[in-house]
């Protein structure tokens, strides 16, 4: 199975034989003149073989970075993962 960039399989107690997806504690943020500005803190969800997750909430909630983020996909150096771990889990 390919991965996308940054995502380990699962190993461990933590890996179950049905979860084809973790997310531990992510944390995404964005750079700003400040410095570093939390975009998503610490979401955490597990994704098993055959369930559909569905990820909803308001406009500007990030749902979108957290999807990115999980695929690797976000744009550095302005944005980026600052927390947290993922997972995919072995066919």
């Amino acid at each position: 199975m390919t991965l996308a960039a940054g995502i380990e399989p699962l190993s461990g107690a933590a890996e179950a034989p049905d979860v084809v997806l973790t997310v531990d504690h992510l944390t995404v943020s964005v750079r700003t003149e400040s410095g570093l500005g939390p975009l998503v803190r610490d979401l955490s969800f597990a994704l098993r073989r055959g369930e559909t997750l569905c990820i909803a909430g308001e406009s500007g909630s990030g749902k979108s970075i957290t999807a990115l983020a999980v695929m690797g996909l976000l744009p550095p150096p302005a944005v980026r993962v600052t927390g947290g771990q993922r997972g995919a889990g072995r066919r």
